[in-house]
């Protein structure tokens, strides 16, 4: 049992470390090209490897890849508390991972794909705020437990981080993810804002799994298997 809770762990930290390599690596890579890669291609990279990494790492651990979704799917009795610590840790530490390999490959680029808001940070704020729980809410839809079902849940979550990404990223970043915007911050030394982009996802994810059970049939926010199914 201890050899498979760490390749649970080493799942979020490879897939979260992915995530946060190939999203954030497309936009120093647009900067330092002026624009090659563009807005749109920033967005699909983002919604392409999550896609990728759900196939690859689901049946492992979930591939949450993202503090705010673990959190979400403890509020929504879908995965033991005992994971919760442990995912988030992993989570952070593969976007650490992530941002420090780009910094070796980038050393002149000052934000790293750090998330800051294009205007007002309340705006930003609440732009994260409903973008996580509609993010959230699309995961909680499409997941048995804390882990997708059917062959089209990748699809769906890729997508609606795609979507969101292209017509939000312009004003907040559409980071939807504290462990995305917190480890190009640390590396790159910008806390400017930091607050909304931890703050904000967390409070969307929590909020989704009461719009969830309003939506859906009871029941849809509470595991009705056995624990080691759960979690």
């Amino acid at each position: 049992m201890v050899k498979q809770d760490m390749k649970k762990l080493a799942a979020e930290c490879f897939g979260t470390c992915a995530l946060v390599f190939a999203g954030t690596g497309a936009i120093v890579i647009n900067d330092v090209t002026s624009g090659a890669v563009s807005h749109v291609g920033v967005a699909l990279t983002f919604g392409l490897v999550v896609l990728a990494m759900i196939y690859a790492l689901g049946d492992v651990s979930g591939c949450h890849l993202n503090p705010a979704v673990t959190l979400g799917f403890f509020m929504a009795r879908r995965l033991d508390r005992r994971w919760v610590g442990p995912f988030m840790l992993s989570q952070t530490i593969g976007a650490l991972l992530a941002s420090l390999v780009l910094r070796l490959m980038f050393p002149t680029h000052t934000t790293l794909g750090a998330t800051f808001p294009a205007g007002d940070s309340f705006q930003s704020f609440v732009l994260e705020f409903i973008l996580t729980l509609i993010l959230m809410f699309v995961i909680l839809s499409v997941s048995s437990g804390s882990k997708e079902k059917g062959v089209l849940a990748g699809v769906a979550v890729g997508a609606v981080i795609a979507l969101e990404a292209l017509f939000a990223g312009p004003i907040s970043g559409a980071s939807m993810n504290p462990a995305r915007s917190f480890a190009p911050a640390l590396v790159s030394m910008r806390f400017d804002h930091l607050w909304v982009y931890l703050a904000a996802p967390i409070l969307g994810a929590c909020l989704s799994v009461f719009v969830c059970r309003c939506v859906q049939q009871p029941g849809c926010c509470r595991c009705e298997q056995p624990e080691e199914v759960c979690s």
